[in-house]
């Protein structure tokens, strides 16, 4: 099971989540989070990191353009975009690799883009990091290996999700000690227990 930690904002939370294995680190540049980071923090932190570790910017409601500068700038690898703007033109128009973010209010949402590398998220008025979980019932008789499921996991409600195959794990709050400081203990329980399922 691939695993992603989202919200870092620091190099110490940085080089802790890579040292339990994790597949991609998170970085949120959507100002009004509390886990807002700069371009220029990103990339200094992107720049003392060590290979192999998938770097994500993480937007919402941006413009193409900025996406594609704060990328270049802040040195990451993937965009994962929250937008109402569901246009062809709005994702032709980005120079970086992206995976779209489906804020599920239900069963429906999910299926619509089954064919594609998606990231699935409970629906909140805010954004990101609120722990919610999305009704794991929705998943049923899916082909879950393109889902990336994120909203109100820990290390103690993985285990409900070993028979969906799902391609990986997203998680923020469920490993912090703060909004925006991570708890290495809790990282390290996070992943041992998705590499278990």
């Amino acid at each position: 099971m691939r695993t992603k930690i989202c919200g870092i904002t620091n190099l110490e939370d940085a080089l802790n989540a890579i040292s339990t294995g994790v597949n991609a680190l998170g970085f949120v540049f959507y100002e009004k989070s509390p886990r807002y980071i700069t371009p220029e923090d990103a990339a200094k932190i992107a720049q003392a990191l060590p290979p192999f570790v998938q770097l994500v910017a993480l937007f919402v409601n941006e413009k193409p353009q900025v996406i594609n500068d704060i990328c270049q700038r802040a040195k990451m690898d993937t965009a994962q975009i929250i937008t109402n703007d569901t246009r062809d033109e709005y994702f032709n128009a980005l120079n970086v690799k992206y995976i779209k973010v489906i804020r599920a209010q239900s069963r429906a949402d999910i299926i619509k883009y089954k064919d594609e590398y998606i990231l699935v998220d409970a629906f909140v008025q805010a954004y990101g990091g609120s722990g919610k979980r999305v009704a794991l019932e929705w998943f049923e008789d899916v082909d879950c290996s393109k889902i990336i499921l994120a909203g109100g996991l820990n290390e103690s409600n993985l285990k409900e999700l070993k028979n969906l195959n799902l391609y990986g794990v997203d998680v923020s709050s469920g490993v912090e000690l703060s909004k925006g400081k991570k708890d290495k203990e809790k990282m390290i329980n996070f992943v041992k227990a998705a590499n278990e399922i």
